[in-house]
């Protein structure tokens, strides 16, 4: 039976579900910018311990269950939250999961971190990604709760930077039709990448994959586990 964990950062609190399995292995997932802990990410923690991971979904600070407003976070609190989640669980081994911002997210902690591996699906790894929400230079300033210093922040986490940090196996996952996270990112970061690294890109897929993408994404990612521990 999950569990539900309310894990303390900075006087406010981040909402997390443990998926136990009898290992010390977990796989820590990190959900996208509008997205939250609930759907794909359920499914995938109980893959997960199918697999004999410990599956661990929460929600960042701004998004779902969490402490703070959507437009109070930025990438510098979902960094940090993300590593109280790690210390909160403190695995023995971790491999990361991260969706789209969730992916930056995991690829900038994983560069740091004590980590087994990292895998990404539509990671965002440049600010353009970003363009569509970046205000207005005059009025509000604010656009879907985004201020300006949001930009500030992301401007200040290059992925050039995390990818030379990076030294555990990286998989990238990528729809071709992706309209929000350009899939030539991912083949980008691949280059950047001077570790073992998989890119898995699929056909007549866009940002959200379909079951059918869902499904043989999983079944690659943990095939492709299974070969790290050879």
């Amino acid at each position: 039976m999950p569990t539900r964990h309310e894990i303390p950062i900075d006087g406010e609190r981040i909402v997390a579900v443990h998926h136990e399995a009898d290992s010390d292995r977990f796989l820590v997932c990190c959900h996208g910018f509008l997205s939250d802990k609930t759907g794909s990410y359920e499914s995938r923690c109980v893959r997960a311990v199918e697999e004999g991971y410990n599956g661990v979904r929460f929600d960042f600070r701004g998004c779902g269950e969490s402490s703070r407003s959507f437009g109070g976070q930025n990438l510098s609190t979902r960094i940090a939250d993300l590593r109280a989640v790690l210390s909160y669980f403190d695995p023995a081994e971790t491999v990361l999961f991260g969706s789209s911002f969730g992916g930056q997210v995991a690829l900038h902690v994983g560069a740091t971190a004590s980590v087994e591996a990292i895998a990404v699906r539509a990671p965002v790894t440049t600010t353009e990604t970003f363009e569509r929400y970046r205000p207005p230079s005059e009025g509000s300033g604010l656009i879907v709760g985004i201020e300006r210093s949001f930009f500030d922040d992301l401007e200040s986490y290059p992925f050039e930077s995390a990818a030379a940090d990076i030294s555990v196996p990286v998989a990238l996952f990528h729809g071709r039709d992706d309209d929000s996270v350009a899939i030539e990112d991912s083949i980008d970061a691949a280059g950047l990448l001077s570790v073992d690294t998989l890119l898995d890109c699929y056909a007549g897929e866009g940002h959200r994959f379909s079951r059918a993408a869902e499904a043989r994404m999983r079944d690659r990612l943990f095939a492709w586990l299974a070969t790290l521990d050879r």
